[in-house]
């Protein structure tokens, strides 16, 4: 019987070929604007490295001085010391470890053609881009030497390496960073993680990746700031120098272990670190210390903010508004087509069977709408992606999204339809069978 009533709601698209595309257009914007919105936060809050998001952790210290300190209070800090990073790298705990923070430095092309122009970058220690799996178009990470003497190398981002030497493999060549020359030992590809990895490791943008990277020792020998500024409560030396030596937080440091159950392990060994540097004077508040895998991390610095949230929230409510549309116009429908229920009654039809047959009725404007909706979401998501270029990495559809936009727009039909299916199993036969 599904099948006939299937072929019955086909055809009943073509009765009142006006109301039908109107339903089947309130449904397909409604549809359209919840989607869209909802694939941006679906693409934006996913985990952005499934495989090994349970394996990477980043500790964080309360160094903050004992002034104004209330036990129990939320820990404010979201980085770490130049001492804590330096001790942590030499700790061995994990497979491997890594230290980093934001720089922004000026670039002098190798081309005359081409003007000096300001980039933003990092500033890690090799293990990062294993950590991350980062992938290498051109050349390879830096080696252990590198890290220890604090080289002039430097990994380009691929749009970077476009820029300064077109086709040509850069690798070996030299450019001036911070007036000083660097020799280019890679090239990174765009990766899958970037979007949302960028602001997970405290770059501020969606979408906006690094330029370049240098090793973390370089960045310090030439004395680079942070680009998104330092957290210094206590500093008793002036100068860079000073900010090394001081407890100024600044830096990020994560950890990749072997399996998730060694989270445990890493947390001891944090608390045992802490406890030693409290003996020394340097962390003065017996705070908790705090260990985050990637998704904990992501919650704890908001990646997706609440901003975004509400936007879902209010197009849930433009999908609601269009469902009231709905059921009118599905009343509207159903109502003209009285007599029809009641000679089906007369001859036997019962109102389960009336029910069932008007129900799939609104299922098929259901999918109807929901085909043109995904048309609209498509449109929708490339005019968000040409319009905001921070969102135009995750304004993408995958096959999740694809099969909720279907999903959605069934189910909206049919929570539609409830009211208008049980109007018209309530006509009497009588009484249509004598209007006719």
């Amino acid at each position: 019987m599904f099948n006939y009533y299937f072929k019955l709601g086909l055809r009943s698209l073509r009765r009142n070929p006006a109301l039908t595309a109107l339903m089947v257009l309130t449904l397909a914007v409604g549809v359209a604007a919840s989607v869209s919105t909802l694939t941006i936060l679906h693409m934006m809050s996913g985990d952005p490295i499934p495989h090994k998001s349970e394996r990477l952790f980043v500790p964080i210290f309360d160094v903050a001085p004992l002034e104004g300190y209330n036990p129990g209070q939320k820990l404010q800090e979201n980085q770490v010391t130049y001492q804590d990073v330096m001790n942590l790298l030499k700790s061995g705990q994990g497979e491997r470890r890594t230290g980093l923070y934001g720089i922004a430095a000026p670039i002098e092309p190798p081309r005359k053609d081409l003007p000096v122009f300001s980039a933003t970058g990092m500033a890690p220690t090799r293990d990062f881009f294993a950590m991350f799996d980062v992938p290498f178009l051109r050349g390879q990470t830096w080696s252990a030497q590198d890290d220890e003497r604090g080289a002039d190398v430097v990994i380009l981002s691929r749009d970077i390496a476009e820029k300064l030497f077109g086709a040509t493999d850069p690798v070996g060549q030299r450019i001036n960073v911070m007036g000083s020359p660097f020799t280019v030992v890679g090239v990174i590809d765009k990766w899958a993680p970037q979007p949302r990895y960028y602001k997970l490791v405290g770059g501020e943008q969606f979408g906006k990746g690094e330029d370049f990277f240098i090793p973390l020792a370089s960045a310090i020998r030439h004395e680079t700031t942070h680009n998104g500024g330092m957290n210094c409560s206590e500093r008793s030396e002036p100068g860079f120098q000073g900010i090394l030596r001081s407890n100024c937080t600044w830096l990020q440091f994560w950890f990749e272990t072997a399996s998730a159950s060694d989270r445990a392990r890493l947390q001891d060994y944090i608390d045992s670190y802490a406890a030693e540097q409290r003996k020394l004077g340097r962390m003065k508040r017996a705070a908790p210390n705090s260990l985050f895998d990637v998704n904990e991390w992501m919650e704890e610095r908001e990646i997706v903010g609440k901003d975004t949230k509400l936007s879902a929230w209010l197009a849930f409510g433009f999908l609601l508004l269009c469902l009231v549309n709905t059921i009118g116009l599905l009343l509207a429908k159903f109502s003209v087509r009285a007599a029809e229920v009641g000679i089906r009654r007369a001859l036997g039809a019962s109102r389960r069977e009336i029910f069932r047959q008007f129900l799939v009725e609104s299922a098929v404007v259901g999918l109807a709408g929901g085909v043109l909706g995904l048309a609209l979401s498509f449109g929708a998501l490339a005019l968000i992606a040409m319009q905001s270029s921070e969102v135009a990495a995750v304004a993408r559809m995958d096959l999740t999204m694809l099969a909720f936009t279907f999903a959605m727009s069934v189910f909206a039909a049919v929570l539609a339809g409830l009211l208008p299916t049980w109007r018209a199993c309530q006509v009497t036969p009588a009484l249509q069978l004598k209007s006719q």
